[in-house]
C-alpha cells in the first residue's frame, strides 16, 4: 500500500502515482517520477530532501502553477477532497487558489513586486478570495481586514508594513507579508515552499513557530517544504524524503528519525551536526544527483548507495510498510533495529 492510498487517512490530499515532465531544448526532463504523498485534515507533513529533489515542483504543481506549455503530466492525479485538480481549468483553479490551498512561497524579496506597497499585495489577496466567493466588500474593509492579518502575525506596527514596499522591510517582516496573503482566504491546506530561507536563526524559529500557532487556530493542514531535516523535524508531524523525482521514504517524525530504513536517509540524518559532538565530522553523502535527462534505470539512489544490487540498477522499488506508521522504497532497507 503506497503512502497515497494509506488506509485511514482522511484524505484531504492525494498525490497518486504523479509523473511529472518537462519539455526542454536539451531533452525531457523527467523530473516526478511514480509520486505518491497524502495529507490528513489538520495535519502537519513535512517534504525534505536536498536541493533539485522536486520538492518545490511538487508543490507547485499542486496549484497547477508551472508553465503549461513545457510541463506535462504522463500519469498520475492530485485529488483535492476527491477532486483531481490535474483535470481542473479556468474558474475552478482560481477558487482553489488561495481559498481552498495558500501557499507561502520562498525568498519574499524575490516574489514581491517591488513597485507595489506590502498593503496592495496583501488587498489584491483579499480581493480574489471575495470574487471567487462572491462577497462584495467595500475597499476600506479590504485594507482594515489586512491591517488585522498583519496584527495577527505579531507585527508591532502593522499600519507602517501595509504602507511600506519590500525594500523598507526586514526578512521576517517579508515573509510575514507573504503568510497574511496566503491565510487571507482561511484555506484548508497551506503550502510552506521554503519559507526561512535567507532568514537568520532567530527570525527562522520565530517563523516556523508563527505557522505552528496557524495551523492550531485555524485548524489548516500543512505541507512544509525544505532541505533543512532539522526545520522539518521541529514543526512537522510526518515527514516525506524524496530524492531525484521519488518519495524513498515516509512516516511519523518519531519514526523516521529514530529509525530510517532507506539509505539516502541514513544519509540526511547523518550529515547533521549534532550539540555534543564537538570535534566529530559531519558525514556527507558521496556524489551527485542523477542527470533527469536521463535518470538510472531501477533506483534513482543506486549510483550513490553503498548497499546497491543488481536489483536495484534494473526494478525500481516501490513503497511499503514497515509497520503502521513507515514506509521505504528500497530493495535492502536497513533492520528497523540497526
Amino acid at each position: 500500500m503506497t503512502e497515497g492510498r494509506r488506509a485511514g487517512n482522511s484524505g484531504l490530499l492525494e498525490v497518486s502515482n504523479l509523473s511529472l515532465h518537462f519539455d526542454t531544448y536539451e531533452g525531457t526532463l523527467k523530473v516526478l517520477d511514480e509520486v505518491d504523498i497524502s495529507i490528513g485534515a489538520g495535519e502537519t507533513v513535512g517534504i525534505v530532501g536536498e536541493t533539485g529533489c522536486g520538492k518545490s515542483v511538487l508543490a507547485k504543481s499542486i496549484l497547477r502553477l508551472l508553465p503549461a506549455d513545457t510541463t506535462r503530466y504522463p500519469n498520475g492525479t492530485i485529488a483535492w477532497s476527491g477532486e483531481n485538480l490535474l483535470a481542473a481549468r479556468g474558474r475552478r483553479l482560481q477558487q482553489v487558489r488561495g481559498t481552498e490551498i495558500g501557499m507561502v512561497f520562498q525568498d519574499p524579496m524575490t516574489f514581491l513586486d517591488p513597485l507595489y506597497s506590502a498593503g496592495s499585495y496583501l488587498v489584491e489577496a483579499i480581493t480574489h478570495r471575495d470574487r471567487v466567493s462572491g462577497m462584495n466588500s467595500a475597499r476600506g474593509a479590504r485594507q482594515d481586514e489586512a491591517i488585522a492579518l498583519l496584527r495577527s502575525l505579531h507585527l508591532t506596527d502593522p499600519e507602517r508594513v501595509f504602507a511600506s514596499y519590500p525594500h523598507q522591510l526586514s526578512g521576517g517582516m517579508r515573509q510575514r507579508v507573504l503568510i497574511a496573503a496566503a491565510i487571507a482566504g482561511h484555506p484548508k491546506l497551506l503550502i510552506a515552499d521554503e519559507p526561512t530561507t535567507a532568514l537568520d536563526v532567530t527570525v527562522q524559529a520565530q517563523i516556523l513557530r508563527l505557522l505552528l500557532d496557524l495551523v492550531d487556530e485555524q485548524g489548516m493542514a500543512m505541507m512544509l517544504v525544505s532541505h533543512d531535516l532539522g526545520v522539518i523535524a521541529s514543526v512537522c508531524q510526518r515527514i516525506v524524503v524524496m530524492y531525484a523525482g521519488t518519495v524513498v521514504e515516509t512516516g511519523s517524525k518519531k519514526r523516521l528519525l529514530s529509525s530510517p530504513a532507506h539509505p539516502y536517509t541514513l544519509g540526511l540524518t547523518a550529515a547533521v551536526p549534532r550539540l555534543g559532538h564537538a570535534g566529530k565530522r559531519v558525514k556527507g553523502i558521496p556524489g551527485q544527483i542523477p542527470n533527469l535527462l536521463d535518470p538510472p534505470p531501477g533506483c534513482r539512489f543506486s549510483p550513490r548507495c553503498p548497499r546497491a544490487t543488481p536489483v536495484c540498477r534494473s526494478e525500481k522499488p516501490r513503497l511499503r510498510a514497515l509497520g503502521d506508521s513507515q514506509q521505504v522504497a528500497c530493495h535492502h532497507p536497513a533492520s528497523p533495529d540497526a
